[in-house]
């Protein structure tokens, strides 16, 4: 290969990549990343791979649980608002709260981030809603992948990616075999739409409603459109994580996308359905603003969005008030929604009379 010293040929610049914007934003995330640092985390960041010792985070006779997730199209939110710091946020919960489900402590995660033009105070805003959430979830963020798209993405337009890995010890696996009919289900409390069912919500406020982001979010609302739709998600890992090791506790189910029905009936196997209360909790207030701007009927409702309910665990009625002082302890309002009972792993609403 014949090459020009000092030429004036094409660069990865012209083309769109901006190498030396990604090493500014490199050296700008570094400091974040450190902050997470925990005990099983090896070595630094800036090589091919990170690496992590379960032994010295304490495990024994691990299973490694995996979990990869993204924002949706909440990431267009806080596009058009320009408000980037909370949704890595967003990202951790989303990862971290589904490995809980099967009794892991969260250990460490890496991030991708997809953007069109890469602007490096961008991406530390980013990242900095990343590392926030995973310090409150205790994890380490040890490695991820920025890469610019130019012609392919418009400049300001950005996905990002998760991957999550913890532990648990074999022998307290939550697989949902251990849910027995007389379980109660615990449920913890989401106060907004967390990260799903945005491709509904968008459609409804700019296409049905025609509402701008920066309307009150109800008629005397003290927060806009944008707060209610950006308000970040709940991360219950904590909280859970210290709930299964002071209890007995038989399932843990994230609700996210599907709602209720469909992610309550993963954790039940095959002997038992789960009967949900609806008259037990008030659902939060945006998401009745959303429906009513289309009329969204209620089953299709709460098959897109948690409507006020995060995660749900089945535990033996003996200590159900416990787990619930457990959970209050660490600031997660909780309360029985329901209860298991001989069936075949299905969810339905109790039904409510004189209604």
């Amino acid at each position: 290969m014949r090459v020009v010293a000092g030429g004036t040929g094409r660069s990865y610049r012209e083309a769109g990549v901006d190498l030396d914007a990604g090493a500014e934003a490199v050296r700008r995330i570094g400091p974040l990343v450190r902050s997470t640092r925990r005990s099983g985390v090896v070595g630094d960041i800036g090589g091919f791979g990170g690496l992590f010792d379960p032994s010295a985070a304490g495990f024994q006779d691990p299973l490694l649980v995996s979990a990869t997730d993204g924002v949706g199209t909440k990431a267009e939110i806080a596009r058009l608002t320009g408000r980037l710091d909370t949704i890595g946020r967003d990202l951790v919960a989303m990862c971290v709260d589904d490995l809980v489900c099967a009794g892991a402590t969260p250990l460490f995660f890496l991030d991708y981030l997809a953007i069109g033009h890469l602007d490096p105070e961008a991406v530390e805003c980013l990242v900095a809603g990343i590392a926030a959430g995973c310090a409150e979830a205790g994890c380490a963020l040890i490695g991820g992948e920025m890469a610019e798209h130019p012609g392919v993405m418009a400049a300001d337009q950005f996905d990002l990616v998760g991957f999550a890995v913890g532990a648990v010890e074999r022998g307290r696996l939550l697989d949902g075999s251990a849910v027995v009919a007389g379980d109660l289900l615990v449920a913890l409390d989401s106060p907004n739409l967390r990260s799903n069912g945005f491709s509904l919500a968008r459609h409804l406020v700019f296409d049905v409603a025609g509402r701008s982001l920066d309307d009150s979010a109800w008629e005397g609302a003290d927060r806009t459109l944008a707060d209610e739709l950006l308000a970040p998600s709940v991360i219950y890992a904590p909280a859970v994580v210290a709930t299964l090791a002071a209890h007995e506790v038989h399932a843990v189910a994230h609700v996210t996308g599907g709602g209720l029905p469909g992610n309550l009936p993963r954790v039940l196997g095959d002997a038992v359905d789960a009967v949900v209360d609806p008259t037990t909790w008030e659902v939060p207030r945006i998401f009745r603003e959303l429906q009513a701007m289309g009329g969204v009927d209620d089953d299709e409702m709460a098959r897109v969005f948690n409507m006020g309910v995060g995660m749900v665990l089945a535990v033996p009625a003996s200590g159900v008030d416990d787990v619930v002082a457990t959970l209050a302890a660490h600031d997660r309002s909780a309360w029985v929604v329901g209860e298991l009972v001989p069936g075949s792993g299905t969810m339905t609403y109790r039904e409510v009379t004189g209604a």
